[in-house]
């Protein structure tokens, strides 16, 4: 375990802003993770404790961030079971999800495949319920396991009884914020089930699945990411910076009436609503490369908001309050962050 005093978050947050954490924790462990808890109660860690990822989905809004930032140093990879049709992998919540996926695709494994290039770390994954070129990570997640420093004890969390949704999770409710994940249990299927739903990779690959390989389909997703999104060692970003918004059909069609060529896709699992494309009215509001002070929205996609260069996370706070209010004021549609602030 190491514990180091106002640590700097700048290469812990892909926005990479120079906020500095009062405490800065790296667990290894279980074992470490009842100290945390331990240490927490007896007041010798500031509170409040809080877990963090690869930092490829927070936004730091504060030049210091009190409390403890927890980070995972578990970085295993663990065969459970396999048969001819499928294989069950434990993984440590601070393994790097591309290399994870890597991984997956070298060893002929398919299920992780169209989540290629997405930054972070498998815990961050799945907390966020990650998801891109229709695929998210709950499709391929068995269940979570963690530690409660509340309880001082490990929990096993099934992938029902994590309630995943749309870039949603019970790991981001308050009520379960004390159960810090340690692991990932993924079971991934030995034999080839091509994901084409979404149209772009569908093209991409000519419309076609017999004989195409899992290095193909790595690589056509990585080819497709580089062309839309900035890579975050090179420009600080979080990725997609919003949800897409889910609307009811009336008020899709009122949009509709006016914005003909509107993009829109069915919400998993409901026939009453429809969801929209952020980055499409974004676009539309005229943000598209636009910046305001170093802050800016990427000239590739209308979604990623970036850092210019030494921007802090009130600068970025401020250009997405104005980008909200111009999709509200055009389209009478409420954005809402993708990203989570920690303050």
């Amino acid at each position: 375990m190491k514990i180091q005093k106002n640590h700097s978050l700048k290469n812990n947050n892909t926005f990479s802003i120079d906020a500095t954490a009062e405490c800065f924790v790296e667990y290894s462990s279980p074992e470490d993770l009842q100290a945390i808890g331990e240490m927490a109660w007896r007041g010798e860690l500031p509170l409040p404790i809080r877990p963090i990822g690869g930092g490829s989905n927070i936004l730091l809004t504060q030049d210091r961030i009190n409390g403890t930032i927890l980070h995972s140093g578990i970085k295993s990879i663990e065969v459970l079971s396999a048969d001819d049709k499928t294989v069950r992998v434990r993984v440590g919540s601070g393994v790097v999800w591309d290399d994870f996926v890597e991984m997956c695709v070298f060893q002929g494994w398919w299920g992780a495949e169209n989540l290629s290039l997405v930054p972070g770390e498998v815990g961050g994954a799945a907390v966020q319920n990650i998801g891109a070129y229709g695929a998210e990570a709950k499709d391929i997640i068995e269940s979570v396991e963690c530690f409660d420093l509340e309880a001082g004890m490990s929990r096993l969390f099934s992938c029902r009884q994590c309630e995943y949704g749309y870039r949603e999770s019970i790991f981001k409710l308050e009520k379960y914020r004390q159960c810090v994940i340690m692991y990932v249990i993924f079971k991934l299927s030995q034999e080839p089930v091509c994901n084409f739903s979404y149209k772009a990779l569908s093209d991409r690959m000519g419309g076609r699945k017999e004989g195409v390989s899992l290095a193909d389909i790595r690589q056509t997703i990585i080819d497709i990411r580089s062309s839309k999104l900035p890579d975050p060692s090179v420009i600080g970003s979080a990725g997609s910076f919003f949800k897409n918004p889910v609307v009811t059909i009336e008020t899709y069609e009122q949009i509709k009436a006016e914005y003909p060529d509107i993009p829109s896709y069915t919400a998993a699992g409901r026939d009453d609503v429809i969801k929209l494309s952020a980055g499409w009215m974004i676009d539309r509001c005229g943000w598209k490369g636009k910046s305001l002070g170093r802050a800016g929205i990427y000239e590739h996609q209308a979604l990623v908001l970036v850092n210019r260069g030494g921007a802090t996370g009130a600068e970025i706070v401020a250009l997405a309050d104005a980008v909200i209010a111009s999709v509200r004021e055009k389209f009478g549609v409420e954005l809402s962050m993708e990203v989570c602030p920690i303050s």
